[in-house]
């Protein structure tokens, strides 16, 4: 089943959870809250603000509960964390988060590097979280991010037939969401054209974001087949960070800046209270530098 492609699109703000997680520098908690505030101002609608992993392995996410909380306080503004499995997902929901993400990577050579558990390992941990929000959050969403959905640096090519096939056992789940993630930027337009479709074939509507890199230059033009594919909902992050430490050779996820036409003198603005934040890191994006066009009629 195809849906009708809706004219709305959703840009979810990945870079507080994304961004973060992938800069060697730990952003202090009161710069990084004051990020997300500068983010929710600018309009976005949806921030993945945390990682629920351990501490020692990711001390950029050790005030994920406290970052969860503060984001909280924005009205209109769904505040969404990554779990890796049940123990981070019932961290996420004591703190409050609104939308859980899980990664399940169709490479197994990256879902051992990343959550030491194989794909379909994965998918029964997606089965244990969905049982735990129908008990103690139901109200909450669940969705699945299939990485490195495009090519693995670890394994090399990730045949499509396999990515569709790990869709089909997380769609029988019962998970709301199930997107595609070219976790290490190397999916061309042709591909991801190529797979939307194939993914909206197999499972319809529960077919949700395309999560880009721009690691090779083709973030944006990868987007533009995904929204013409039918798809309506994508991941961003400001000034570009990102990437995935277990995934050698990824870099940089599509710019909101130069994603969006919309809110950007706010969105431009947002990237004051990262540069506080993050001294020195180098940040990325074409709109930001080149400026507004003149005579912008832009809100």
């Amino acid at each position: 089943m195809t849906r009708s492609p809706s004219p709305q699109v959703l840009i979810s703000e990945v870079g507080p959870r994304d961004g973060l997680q992938s800069v060697k520098a730990t952003m202090p908690t009161a710069d990084k809250l004051r990020w997300i505030d500068a983010l929710a101002a600018a309009g976005l609608r949806e921030i993945e603000v945390a990682s629920f992993v351990p501490a020692q392995l990711l001390p950029q996410m050790a005030d994920a509960a406290q970052v969860v909380r503060h984001a909280l306080r924005h009205r209109g503004v769904r505040i969404m964390a990554l779990v890796p499995n049940l123990r981070g997902a019932q961290a996420a929901l004591q703190a409050g988060a609104q939308k859980l993400t899980l990664p399940v990577s169709a490479s197994p050579a990256h879902s051992m590097a990343n959550v030491r558990k194989t794909p379909e390992a994965m998918v029964d941990e997606v089965r244990a979280v969905l049982r735990l929000c129908k008990e103690s959050a139901p109200g909450v969403p669940v969705e699945v991010g299939i990485s490195t959905a495009f090519g693995c640096t670890l394994q090399g090519l990730v045949p499509e037939d396999e990515v569709l096939r790990l869709a089909v056992l997380l769609a029988e789940t019962g998970v709301h969401e199930i997107g595609l993630s070219d976790t290490t930027g190397m999916a061309n337009p042709a591909q991801v054209g190529r797979l939307f479709r194939a993914l909206f074939r197999e499972i319809g509507d529960l077919t949700g974001a395309a999560h880009m890199h721009n690691t090779r230059g083709l973030g944006l033009a990868n987007c533009l087949a995904a929204y013409e594919a039918g798809v309506r909902t994508f991941d961003s992050s400001l000034a570009g960070l990102g990437g995935c430490p277990y995934a050698p050779g990824a870099s940089g996820n599509v710019v909101t800046e130069d994603l969006v036409f919309i809110h950007l003198p706010k969105l431009i603005a947002a990237r004051e209270a990262l540069k506080a934040g993050l001294p020195g890191e180098p940040l990325y994006g074409m709109t930001p530098e080149a400026g507004l066009p003149k005579g912008w009629p832009g809100p």
